[in-house]
């Protein structure tokens, strides 16, 4: 066992000897030694429960003969963290909890991991930890919380941040704004919709490294501690088969991630984390694959904030296997990939029976007969652009209209709050990048008001910064190479004409490249807007969002 390095010989007699004050038996000695890296705090809904997840976890690594230990890592709540500085942190905090992961497992020799999870960045900075370290390992998240209910429909979070807007149009009262607030969050969990946090748990699932169920099982049911405790059981069987993530962490994995992703219409940060999780996994991903994937992949769920289903209608639907196993009859998936269970994924989705056909439609009344996320190129986006879109109305998919220029989210936020932003314009909001926010804040603020302004339809929004997975609308980020990197997004003025095509995966504006070159070179060099700290460090690490906003090696 790897973990006989601090166990076993005269010379660990010391070592012995902590663990013993921790509580260690001899027999214990003789065990494989388990991590449980547990993202538990007090400040996210998705996490106020995981601490009961994990002792289900640790009962279960017990009942298979393992010998559990748990240590924690950090978690941002992007909710709470939406629109002020703190979001400034959220995506920078992956990486922190990749290296804390690496830290702790290689100081103390653990002999598999267990990844107790929720929300938006946890999820992925697991994922990249265990690609990394190569261990046995497997993920199981906290679950998506239930649907709140308000005026006799589902609603959750999204449709809050929509409410603000709804009551500057006057379409809401503040009364009701309140009564809904009460009501759209009823609970621990990850928020209901299909948003980043349920997207990357439904896509680990996808990718091998979770046991079905994972991305959809209720928060608060039984069947989520059940879940946790063969989790916990199971990893005892990777370490016996010498399963790691390198096994499952295949180019057929990703291609089978990315065409659930499309089949779903998942948050657009799906592809900033798979292209990092490829990164660490040593696997070549390039994002003009995710156009050959969504090209030929039909969008069979329109989950909120895209349609009116949340998480728990999935799951009663048949979850993600009954999705896969959709998709395996069509063709589109590869079954002969490897997971978790120690099976292919065809054995793991033959038997699992389509329930609802009104959430995971069939092959032949998809929603659309592409996937749910596209990737834009052009001469503003050289390296590509990200848009959510099975959630832009169709009037919306081809969009040509000016500029209207903004340097942070809080201006274009108070313009658009002020009713400044006129029809058919396309909201430009820069400096936002992985370098220049620095940090790529999400900004569903400005995208959820123009929804609840009804603007939606008649407004594009456009950023080398990121959004929200609960974002609907065309609404465009990831716009790559970002402006502080000098990329083209920096050389707009108020008034360029741009075109959006999304269906032809195009984004230009109508300027010459010797224009564009012209303005670029009189630009005055970028200054970080923080120097001082974490971020300080991380606006000079950090590559563009093309390559996953990982760190350069």
């Amino acid at each position: 066992m790897r973990s006989d390095t601090v166990k076993k010989g005269l010379e660990k007699a010391p070592h012995r000897s902590l663990f013993r004050a921790l509580g260690f038996t001899d027999t214990e000695f003789d065990r494989p030694l388990i991590g449980v890296v547990n993202s538990f705090n007090e400040i996210i809904p998705g996490h106020i429960h995981l601490r009961e997840i994990t002792e289900a976890v640790k009962a279960g690594v017990r009942m298979a003969g393992g010998v559990p230990v748990e240590f924690p890592t950090i978690g941002v709540c992007d909710g709470i963290a939406m629109n002020h500085v703190g979001m400034k942190y959220s995506l920078a905090s992956r990486e922190l909890i990749a290296d804390s992961v690496e830290v702790m497992v290689e100081a103390h020799v653990f002999d598999g991991l267990v990844f107790v999870t929720a929300c938006d960045k946890i999820v992925p900075g697991m994922l990249m930890a265990a690609a990394r370290l190569d261990l046995p390992s497997i993920v199981v998240s906290g679950g998506p919380m239930l649907a709140g209910r308000f005026c006799g429909r589902d609603v959750s979070l999204s449709n809050v941040f929509e409410g603000v807007g709804a009551v500057k149009a006057g379409k809401m009262t503040v009364a009701e704004l309140a009564e809904l607030e009460e009501e759209a969050c009823p609970g621990c969990g990850s928020c209901a919709g299909m948003f980043t946090a349920n997207s990357m748990n439904c896509l680990t699932e996808a990718l091998g490294m979770a046991l079905p169920g994972n991305g959809t099982v209720p928060a608060v049911t039984a069947a989520r501690r059940r879940l946790a405790k063969l989790s916990g059981m199971r990893v005892m069987g990777l370490i016996k088969e010498k399963l790691t993530p390198s096994k499952l962490l295949t180019p057929a994995a990703f291609m089978n991630a990315l065409t659930v992703d499309m089949a779903l219409g998942c948050s657009t940060n799906t592809i900033l984390h798979l292209t990092a999780l490829a990164h660490e996994a040593g696997v070549a991903f390039d994002l003009r694959e995710v156009n050959e994937i969504s090209g030929r992949t039909p969008n069979l769920c329109r989950l909120s904030p895209a349609g009116p289903f949340h998480l728990q209608d999935l799951d009663e639907a048949g979850g993600i296997p009954a999705v896969m196993n959709v998709l395996l009859g069509a063709g589109l998936i590869n079954g002969e990939a490897l997971t978790v269970t120690g099976r292919k994924v065809k054995e793991n989705v033959r038997e699992r029976p389509l329930r609802r056909a009104e959430v995971i439609r069939p092959v032949t009344e998809a929603y659309s007969r592409t996937g749910g996320l596209a990737v834009l190129f052009g001469n503003l986006a050289p390296e590509g652009a990200v848009v959510k879109q099975a959630a832009v109305a169709p009037e919306m998919l081809r969009h040509r209209g000016p500029a209207r220029v903004f340097d942070s989210e809080e201006d274009a936020v108070q313009a658009i709050m002020s009713g400044a932003v006129k029809q058919g314009e396309v909201i430009v909001i820069r400096y936002e990048g992985p370098r220049g926010g620095p940090g790529m804040r999400e900004m569903l603020t400005p995208t959820a008001t123009l929804a609840g302004l009804g603007r939606d339809k008649d407004v594009a929004l456009l950023t080398d910064g990121r959004f929200s997975g609960a974002t609907r609308g065309a609404s465009i980020g990831h716009v790559s190479p970002e402006a502080a990197a000098g990329g083209p997004i920096a050389a707009l003025r108020d008034g360029d004409v741009i075109e959006i095509d999304i269906p032809g995966r195009r984004l230009e504006a109508f300027l010459e490249e010797r224009e564009i070159k012209a303005r670029l070179a009189v630009m005055a060099p970028f200054k970080p807007r923080i120097s001082h700290g974490y971020l300080g460090r991380y606006a000079k690490m950090v590559s563009s969002a093309s390559k996953g906003a990982v760190f350069y090696k």
